[in-house]
């Protein structure tokens, strides 16, 4: 099984941990928790199963497709997207321990979806836990605009009639906090 338990049989059992799911539970007091998972299926918040002494300020950020109209190709019908998986998780892990270091998280969890997702689902959940608000807030707008940034994961909008590539968008990384 698949340490993380969200699919019956792990894809690479050569390996401790499943390339798609990187789950890193605390093995001691202060050590934080770390819960990467590229998924199949729209993400959702959910509590963290505990909660480490110390954490004041929660943050979440869901990243929910928009319903839109494309004036060539109509009403968007879905988002769907892929990514280099083994380099996405490792960009994922790296990106949650660098918040680890650099705002003090004592959690954080980082869910995107690889496959598709309808308008009003969710597609990517980043959530920390920290000692204060100011540094929870700080460490998740970190962590998505550096996600959008880095991470080898591309999205193609499906529209009523053709698709197109999103191209992303730069973001300011040298004004981050």
């Amino acid at each position: 099984l698949c340490l993380c338990a969200s699919v019956p049989l792990c894809l690479c059992a050569s390996v401790p941990l499943c390339l798609l799911h990187s789950y890193h539970p605390p093995v001691a007091p202060g050590v934080p928790i770390i819960d990467v998972k590229l998924v199949g299926h729209p993400v959702e918040a959910k509590p963290f199963a505990v909660v480490p002494p110390g954490a004041g300020g929660e943050c979440v950020f869901l990243g929910r497709t928009r319903p839109e109209t494309h004036l060539e190709h109509g009403e968007l019908l879905r988002l769907s997207y892929d990514a280099y998986r083994p380099m996405a998780i490792r960009k994922l892990e790296g990106l949650a321990d660098a918040a680890v270091s650099r705002f003090g998280c004592l959690a954080v969890r980082i869910h995107h979806v690889i496959g598709e997702v309808a308008p009003g689902r969710a597609s990517v959940l980043v959530q920390v836990l920290c000692g204060h608000r100011a540094e929870a807030f700080a460490a998740c707008r970190f962590l998505i605009d550096r996600l959008k940034a880095e991470a080898p994961i591309w999205k193609r909008q499906v529209w009523a009639s053709g698709s197109t590539w999103t191209p992303g968008s730069p973001v300011d990384l040298d004004g981050q906090p």
